[in-house]
């Protein structure tokens, strides 16, 4: 019998994409311009490319995921205040590469005003651009700034001609960014199903887990559950450590074998429609956690759902990590791998032996999302309904001499994604059991 297919969720719509649009032109002053490059292939080795993944800003504008397209924003340009370059139909590369949307299917299939294939970019951009006072493009992209370029030097000609000038152009990435910080309801369905797809993986390699496997065995588990959904793969390299591996906050190698009295530290989402999950699960090879196996993890895990808990709007993820830090410190001390006061050993900060990085982060169509996490260097980003975060706290105990030997090598990870409700929050990740209980039950082998 085939695994079950998980109902997939809507599209996000044309419609969304164009009050996307206008919401982002509203924000400009009269007479700007918005310059948004796509993104391009990338070769991976001679002739074959890395599979395309398109630029997250352009397409939270468009929708379109074909590459080396353009988007022009010109508010106030009636009937046609968005404006795509796109590839050029064809049909020779087409039979190739597939299909391309070209012009007439930019406007038609995404609602984009108006349409030209790149071969007609060099005549047409600085038309479209000309008498455009203030360009919004942004700064970290050398073909937009180019683009801007060539419009500063055309509007100096025109001058003479008694065309208004360009003043210059300013970064339009904070702007965008803000934007996609507060997720739609169709975001959150997509985020939604990513996870569930995430979750599902997860719970697939602990059902397989046992010693003489390989952690990329564990890998191939879960890449197959995210494709098999209809997931477009890891929305992130894929995380598998066991033993002492699990110290590493970022180990991808997933090459070493399941160690018979080891856990295994899985950090893996699926992307869906171009949206992340981000799960972090940390069980015993075997099924069954040892002592100090299960005195570390339900440190880790009374952190965590602390943490958790704590979200609504109002609250910041500084106040939800300054949560954490106190509650590993605390448990780290009541285990004997930190001695002294909570409070001292915050202050000195010899937690961070044991403790390296943040709690959370934003998630979306990027795994570590973008958006502001402060609103000035002295305050912190209040979370506000619609903002979707990670919350993943965890301990990496090195193997060192004056470790207890029962602890060393010990990582510990638990992430969850959350999204913030007006009256609390919602855990998208909670079909994947975190509980010890939930998890050797789990793993018993039938």
């Amino acid at each position: 019998m085939l695994p079950e297919l998980l109902p997939r969720p809507s599209a996000i719509g044309v419609a969304e994409y164009r009050r996307r649009r206008a919401a982002l032109m509203a924000q400009l002053p009269k007479n700007a311009a918005v310059i948004l490059v796509g993104a391009g292939l990338v070769t991976r080795s001679r002739d074959s490319e890395f599979a395309f993944r398109q630029n997250s800003d352009f397409y939270y504008l468009t929708g379109i995921r074909e590459p080396d397209a353009l988007l022009l924003l010109l508010p106030g340009k009636a009937g046609n205040e968005s404006v795509v370059f796109c590839q050029d139909r064809d049909p020779t590369l087409e039979a190739w590469t597939g299909r391309r949307l070209g012009a007439a299917g930019v406007v038609s299939e995404h609602g984009i005003d108006q349409a030209f294939e790149n071969a007609d970019r060099d005549e047409r951009l600085p038309e479209l651009l000309a008498g455009r006072e203030l360009l919004y493009l942004p700064l970290d992209s050398t073909e937009a700034v180019a683009i801007a370029e060539d419009a500063l030097t055309a509007a100096q000609a025109g001058l003479r001609r008694g065309k208004p000038p360009l003043k210059g152009w300013l970064d339009v990435s904070p702007l965008i960014h803000a934007m996609r910080l507060i997720k739609s309801e169709a975001e959150i369905a997509l985020l939604r199903h990513a996870a569930r797809i995430s979750a599902r993986a997860h719970r697939r390699a602990m059902q397989v887990s046992q010693p003489g496997l390989s952690e990329y065995q564990l890998q191939a588990e879960l890449e197959h559950e995210f494709v098999w959904q209809g997931a477009s793969g890891p929305a992130y390299s894929t995380i598998v450590g066991s033993g002492a591996n699990a110290c590493v906050l970022h180990y991808i190698e997933n090459s070493a074998p399941l160690a018979d009295e080891s856990l295994v530290l899985i950090d893996a989402g699926a992307e869906f429609d171009l949206y992340a999950g981000d799960i972090t699960r940390t069980f015993p090879v075997t099924g069954q956690f040892s002592d100090a196996q299960r005195a570390l993890y339900q440190v880790v895990l009374t952190a965590q759902e602390k943490a958790v808990d704590a979200i609504q709007p109002g609250v910041s993820l500084a106040d939800i990590h300054q949560g954490v830090v106190h509650d590993l410190t605390a448990g780290l001390i009541a285990l004997g791998l930190l001695d002294g006061e909570v409070q001292a050993r915050i202050d000195d900060e010899s937690y961070r032996r044991f403790y390296l990085h943040s709690t959370s982060h934003w998630l979306g169509l990027d795994v570590h999302d973008v958006g502001a996490y402060r609103l000035d260097e002295q305050t912190p980003q209040p979370l506000m309904a619609g903002m979707v975060l990670t919350v993943e706290p965890g301990l990496y105990i090195p193997s060192d001499n004056d470790i207890p030997a029962a602890f060393r090598g010990i990582g510990i990870r638990i992430e969850d994604n959350v999204v913030v409700k007006s009256d609390g929050h919602e855990v998208l990740t909670a079909d994947v059991p975190k509980h010890i209980d939930e998890i050797e039950a789990l793993m018993v082998k039938k």
